[in-house]
């Protein structure tokens, strides 16, 4: 019988009478669900080191976006690179933002093996400081496929589906409260790419009593329906469910403060509790894969 029982004060989710276990997958099994490429992720040290050093060629102002952000154009060596810096901090525009959230995004990413969130450091431009963010090649994104009814292939429908899924469970893992049209990328290969975390890490009393996304989630279409992540990777789950105050923590490091990495395991228990829902009331089989 399926069920979701309590251990040392975690959820744990039942599927068809077997506990889903805490394991930790290979990084090679993970990389089979990435949405950057194996040889990507494999240069993840070598890209932040040259966020953090590579000269800084020029740079423009980005016109899109309300924190102003700048593009710059990096070089070292032979390598030259794109990145994104941004330094919002505080209420803007009616929101909490924060610029290190970018970089707990990407830490956390890593950690789970997300893979979807590109490299981001802490750098210091025209004397302050910021997050600087690899630039994402991409070829659309979201709002491009709507304003230029670009049509999704056949053969790349259900992948693309279950990314969108993905996104609202993390973006709900992570209290997102800025998930847009315009900050879903897709890649020429339609990969899926995820930019701007600044509105991300609520860590206030409702962001810890409810998700962003889902069937009690705190976004909503314009008929009032609820957006829902309706199946999801056992992978994602597997590793959410392990995660820990210390594991999260150790990955994010001074980029959240306590108060927001235990505001991620709560919402992770709510994560877990409406995944069990759906496992009870569908099968296993229905809902992870």
């Amino acid at each position: 019988m399926m069920g979701e029982r309590i251990l040392r004060g975690k959820p744990m989710i039942r599927y068809a009478g077997r506990t889903l276990l805490l394991v930790v997958l290979a990084a090679s099994c993970a990389a089979l669900f990435a949405q950057f490429r194996p040889e990507e992720i494999a240069q993840r040290e070598v890209l932040e080191e040259f966020l953090r050093t590579a000269e800084i060629v020029r740079y423009e102002e980005l016109g899109q976006g309300v924190t102003k952000p700048f593009k710059l154009f990096l070089r070292k060596g032979d390598r030259e690179s794109a990145a994104v810096w941004k330094n919002p901090r505080g209420i803007q525009y009616g929101f909490l933002e924060g610029w290190q959230f970018e970089i707990a995004a990407y830490r956390l990413d890593k950690l789970i093996g997300l893979n979807m969130v590109p490299p981001a450091v802490e750098r210091r431009f025209q004397n302050r400081v910021g997050a600087l963010v690899l630039w994402a090649e991409n070829e659309n994104s979201l709002d491009d496929l709507f304003e230029k009814r670009i049509r999704i292939p056949d053969e790349v429908a259900d992948h693309t589906q279950k990314m969108s899924w993905l996104t609202r469970a993390w973006d709900s893992l992570i209290a997102n409260e800025d998930r847009n049209q315009q900050n879903i990328l897709y890649t020429k290969d339609w990969r899926v790419i995820l930019i701007d975390h600044s509105r991300a890490f609520r860590a206030t009393g409702r962001f810890t009593k409810q998700l962003m996304f889902g069937r009690r989630g705190l976004k909503m279409s314009m008929r009032g329906t609820p957006f829902l992540f309706k199946r999801l990777p056992r992978w994602f789950v597997d590793r959410i469910t392990g995660l820990t105050f210390e594991s999260v923590k150790g990955a994010v490091g001074g980029s959240l403060t306590n108060r927001e990495v235990r505001a991620i395991l709560a919402r992770r228990d709510l994560l877990l509790e409406e995944i069990g829902e759906m496992i009870r009331e569908q099968g296993e089989d229905a809902v992870l894969y």
